[in-house]
């Protein structure tokens, strides 16, 4: 157990700062730019870097180079970090606080979200935004209605993307065509997800009742072809993790409009 004289561990003292706690509260519920920080916390934009990179710095806060504008970056909290970080806090204070309670289970069976419909957007839709859609709609048994489009469709899914999806978790999208934005225009979405930097900045708006949210993640297919295999396995692996944490939310979502 700690004794009263123990060093405060490093995520309590990196918390426990009344602004950093605002900005991991604003990157809990998505990726965000550095002026966009600034106008949420209502801080001076050096200020807020500054915490920003303390925050880096300690490993709860990466950053991104934005794919749309590459002299701006996006932030992102790393919540497996922050996680583990709060686990080892509580057990420097005592050891029976070592353990995390699990998230809240989502419904069983698919049941429970009949109401709950998202959209994933990429600019190809052919991998990124797929990709999402797949695997929301296997972690939640199809009891979230899931939609993908893109701003700029291909002509077909990126075959590393079939792949992906169809070796590491039994998926099959091979029969999927990547669609235009405007096939879903009119549809009603609770929330609405770019995981493309550019498509953020064209992707429409779907009523003030949808939820935006955005995942910055980078093309798995604009680098070195002969990497690509390698990327898409990466880029699956971080957006099944980012669906996985979105499960909760959504869960508590559903409780909230029955």
């Amino acid at each position: 157990m700690a004794s009263s004289s123990q060093v405060a561990p490093a995520f309590v003292r990196l918390a426990a700062h009344p602004l950093r706690w605002r900005l991991l509260a604003e990157l809990a519920t998505g990726d965000l730019r550095v002026r966009e920080l600034t106008t949420l916390v209502g801080a001076p934009q050096n200020l807020v870097s500054y915490h920003l990179r303390l925050l880096r710095d300690g490993g709860l806060v990466a950053a991104t180079r934005s794919s749309h504008d590459g002299r701006d970056s996006y932030y992102r909290l790393d919540l497996d970090r922050c996680a583990q970080a709060v686990a080892g806090a509580g057990a420097a204070l005592h050891p029976a606080l070592g353990h995390l309670a699990p998230p809240p289970a989502p419904p069983a069976g698919g049941h429970g979200w009949p109401r709950l419909a998202v959209l994933f957007v990429c600019t190809g839709n052919s991998a990124r935004s797929p990709i999402a859609e797949a695997l929301l709609r296997h972690h939640t048994s199809g009891g979230v209605t899931v939609a993908s489009a893109g701003s700029r469709p291909r002509q077909r899914m990126h075959p590393d993307a079939v792949r992906v999806l169809r070796e590491r978790y039994g998926i099959d999208i091979g029969d999927l065509r990547p669609r235009h934005l405007d096939t879903v225009r009119d549809r009603r979405f609770d929330s609405v997800i770019t995981l493309c930097d550019r498509a953020r900045e064209v992707c429409p708006e779907f009523g003030d009742h949808a939820r935006r949210v955005h995942w910055s993640i980078p093309d798995p297919a604009s680098g070195d072809p002969t990497e690509s295999r390698a990327a898409f396995t990466r880029t699956a692996a971080d957006i099944d993790r980012r669906v996985r944490h979105l499960l909760p939310v959504l869960a508590q979502t559903s409780e909230a409009h029955p």
